[in-house]
């Protein structure tokens, strides 16, 4: 019988295993339109610590005592779905599970079969092609408009959107500083192609950018893309050329505690003529999503865009991976095994 995780209480500050309780699903019959899957890859995203809240969002909340869903590949076993039969490798949302009946609001898509056939991992549908790589990619070359020359700072660039940013720059001939957490994730970053790392532990974040941006004769910031808020952004404002434009992809430091932000150097907004958007992947997605996947497919292929996957085995491991993403627990794509 599958199981799947529910959310049984709305967290207050950062998540504990006591909100969560892994439940199983009634085995049902399988109706019109329908598939039933057995799960092989779930992704867990800091982007889900928001759906725990009950608030408006651009995402839906999770509902008490109801399974929690998410990305996943999954491989059909019956299907009374058009185009879809047993032993398909699909992409869609009903994750945090190890498998379920599915209908159509869960997104189901069939993996590229080609692909497939030349070696690609599933998973890899999870991030550098998938959720976390599209949102580099339009973050950095649609929102911010990035361009050869530009020089780009990357928060949390040890991530998996992060070491995508890092990558997808370098292909473009950038020149990229990345900003990680401990001597591990910043050599890693590195060895990505960043022309300069550093370390967000060590010290405060504005002399180290400064002395990078120095170190590579380079006056300021052209590009921020932002996974982190706080000091980060902060110190971006602080260091940001005229024109500069920021994405704002994400807000880690702040998913949990809420607190206001210091922002210190805001007021460089107007002289610098920064301009600053917040996006969301799928508000873009569907418009490029051809031009992005011909694109990510050639970079990987060429070995340009790799990633690194921390993966946690068992679907009853789920919680703790996603736990992880708070703690700095992941170098890349965070990735439950089922």
């Amino acid at each position: 019988m599958a199981k799947a995780w529910h959310l049984v209480r709305r967290p207050q500050g950062l998540p504990t295993i006591d909100d969560f309780a892994l439940r199983a699903l009634p085995d049902l019959p399988l109706e019109a339109d329908q598939l039933r899957v057995r799960n092989h890859w779930l992704s867990v995203d800091p982007y889900m610590r928001g759906r725990m809240n009950d608030a408006k969002s651009y995402a839906a909340s999770f509902q008490l005592d109801q399974p929690m869903t998410g990305g996943a590949i999954g491989e059909v076993v019956e299907s009374a779905m058009d185009g879809f039969a047993p032993g398909d490798i699909i992409l869609h949302m009903g994750g945090w599970r190890d498998g379920d009946t599915i209908g159509l609001e869960m997104t189901p898509t069939k993996l590229p079969a080609d692909l497939l056939a030349a070696g690609m991992p599933p998973q890899t549908f999870l991030h550098n092609m998938g959720l976390t790589g599209g949102t580099a990619w339009i973050g950095l070359l649609r929102i911010a408009a990035a361009k050869p020359g530009d020089t780009v700072f990357v928060s949390a660039a040890a991530g998996a959107v992060g070491s995508a940013v890092v990558q997808i720059a370098k292909a473009r001939e950038m020149t990229v500083i990345g900003s990680a957490g401990g001597a591990e994730k910043c050599a890693w970053v590195k060895d990505l192609g960043a022309d300069a790392v550093v370390d967000y532990k060590a010290g405060p974040l504005v002399p180290a950018l400064t002395e990078a941006l120095d170190g590579l004769g380079k006056s300021g910031v052209d590009v921020y893309f932002d996974n982190v808020g706080g000091d980060h952004l902060d110190a971006a404002f602080a260091l940001a050329n005229d024109f500069a434009r920021f994405a704002i992809c994400g807000m880690i430091d702040v998913y949990n505690d809420g607190k206001p932000q210091e922002m210190r150097h805001l007021i460089r907004t107007i002289p610098a003529r920064i301009r600053m958007e917040g996006f969301i992947y799928t508000d873009q997605f569907f418009d490029c999503m051809e031009e992005f996947y011909a694109d990510m497919a050639g970079l990987i292929a060429s070995g340009a865009v790799t990633m690194r996957e921390t993966v946690r085995d068992g679907v009853e491991a789920a919680p703790d991976a996603f736990l992880g993403l708070f703690s700095g627990a992941n170098i890349g794509k965070m990735l439950v095994r089922v």
